[in-house]
């Protein structure tokens, strides 16, 4: 009986050991930036300014934006949580192939950004990002649609509920970042765990704006069942865009079907 105590005291202290790690460990476990940029859109035949600007907190940021002839409609893109705005070159070239200009941005501590990242200091990245294409662009809130892949969906739904966007896109994001955690880690307590909440779905209920929700069947990494969250919470008008592929190609891998979603929704916002 002894040995069967003291088994379970061990099991019981790895478990207490393993809780406490993965709460000090999620900043690490949650970005993954690289500094360095691998590209420039110039190398793929792409026109861009180099755009510097500040955050209300006093971080310098920085982002490319893409312009496109006689574009209506200006495209402020979020990444997902690793690397940098260097490994988006294809969505870039997507956009403008759709007549968009692009407002991509590097979160602090990604890229040419200062800072280290967490969650409000993402929205208030994204809140800066929206202000410079207001105040140093002189773009119309009715011309911008706020597109977010993967943890950038997160952001950009909150920033709709913070301004007024024309649109809304939704890629490959989660609910909620304690939904996707359970998810994956259903062996921890993982909503009393989370230091992170990017609560997408409760944005999406405080939102009118047109919606646009994306995401693939063959994901493994935000199942699809997100995706049918978010378009369940989401108020009208809005759209569902099924993918074929994994999380990072998915875009890639639906090809034509992928340009003609997004072709349509921009059509339906003008």
């Amino acid at each position: 009986m002894s040995v069967i105590l003291g088994t379970l005291a061990f099991a019981a202290a790895c478990y207490v050991f393993l809780l406490a790690i993965t709460f000090l460990l999620q900043p690490r476990l949650m970005y993954f930036p690289i500094t360095r940029l691998q590209m420039i859109p110039t190398q793929v035949g792409l026109p861009y300014e180099d755009v510097n600007f500040d955050t209300r907190d006093g971080l310098r940021l920085h982002g490319w934006y893409i312009p496109a002839q006689g574009a209506s409609h200006t495209v402020l893109f979020f990444h997902g949580n690793a690397g940098n705005i260097s490994h988006r070159l294809e969505s870039l070239a997507i956009f403008h192939r759709l007549g968009l200009n692009t407002f991509i941005i590097d979160y602090r501590g990604y890229g040419n950004s200062q800072g280290s990242p967490d969650e409000h200091g993402t929205y208030q990245d994204a809140l800066a990002a929206w202000e410079h294409l207001r105040r140093q662009k002189q773009i119309k809130p009715g011309d911008i649609i706020l597109f977010g892949r993967s943890l950038g969906g997160a952001v950009a739904a909150w920033l709709a509920t913070q301004v007024n966007p024309r649109g809304l896109i939704l890629e490959s994001t989660f609910t909620s970042l304690p939904d996707l955690g359970a998810d994956h880690y259903w062996f921890l307590p993982v909503r009393w765990l989370s230091r992170y909440h990017y609560d997408t779905q409760a944005r999406l209920t405080a939102l009118s704006v047109p919606v646009l929700i994306v995401h693939s069947r063959d994901d493994r990494i935000v199942s699809f069942h997100h995706a049918q969250n978010l378009y369940a919470a989401a108020n009208p008008p809005k759209r569902f865009l099924e993918l074929r592929g994994g999380h990072n190609e998915g875009f890639v891998v639906s090809g034509n079907a992928y340009m003609d979603g997004l072709r349509q929704f921009i059509a339906s916002l003008r």
